[in-house]
């Protein structure tokens, strides 16, 4: 049953030749009948083959871009202790109004990345099947590249702070186990975009997906 699949699957072209090709010696076909059939099937063959390759790589490509998103909601946003908002928020406990007012402005983003986020994976999760792989990938590809961009201006901006203002131990601790596992959620977006280039049409370059960096105090 197995094999008969494999057969129907991917096989079906090289046996139809072979059957052909073998009824062609048996029954004393015209070469010139028989070979432009043999050819047109085996074109044939390799058009299929190839659209079905490229429909399994566009499935797991999806996946693949899936498993990003839901990690980066999960680990980067909501109450988590690795969210960059949540970090921003210990800074309420340092005796510095202007920081507190920079604060209360990142606590209204919170809420609106929040939602965007949630309504993010709950829109890849109802759209993967109904639409078209490659433009789910494309759409899909290109919204969490804007959340992930938008998102990064606020780690930058903690970082500029953080390089200028005294700001208590466990809060940079915190921030740098924030930088490792944020890169390394970054290295593997831009690995993906790259995968993805050659599948389909990105627009994003690798690179524009932006790495944290550490806090370095000097003196």
């Amino acid at each position: 049953m197995h094999t008969m699949k494999i057969i129907v699957n991917r096989g079906w072209y090289p046996t139809l030749i072979t059957v052909l090709a073998v009824l062609g010696v048996i029954y004393k076909w015209p070469v010139e009948w028989v070979a432009p059939a043999l050819i047109f099937i085996l074109a044939l063959g390799l058009v299929v083959t190839g659209i079905k390759a490229r429909e399994r790589q566009l499935e797991r490509a999806a996946f693949r871009l899936r498993q990003l998103a839901e990690y980066f909601h999960r680990r980067f946003m909501g109450d988590s202790t690795l969210s960059i908002f949540i970090i921003i928020d210990s800074l309420f406990n340092i005796d510095n109004p202007k920081l507190w007012d920079w604060a209360r402005a990142c606590d209204m983003s919170q809420r609106i990345f929040n939602s965007w986020c949630t309504s993010f994976i709950d829109r890849m999760e109802s759209d993967i099947g109904v639409t078209k792989l490659a433009d789910y990938l494309s759409t899909y590809l290109n919204e969490l590249w804007q959340i992930t961009s938008h998102y990064s201006d606020f780690v930058e901006q903690f970082y500029e702070i953080a390089a200028k203002v005294e700001i208590p131990k466990e809060t940079i601790d915190q921030y740098h186990k924030f930088v490792m596992e944020y890169n390394a959620f970054a290295q593997n977006f831009r690995e993906h975009i790259t995968e993805l280039k050659s599948i389909a049409r990105t627009g994003i370059e690798p690179p524009s997906v932006k790495m944290a960096k550490e806090v370095v105090k000097v003196g």
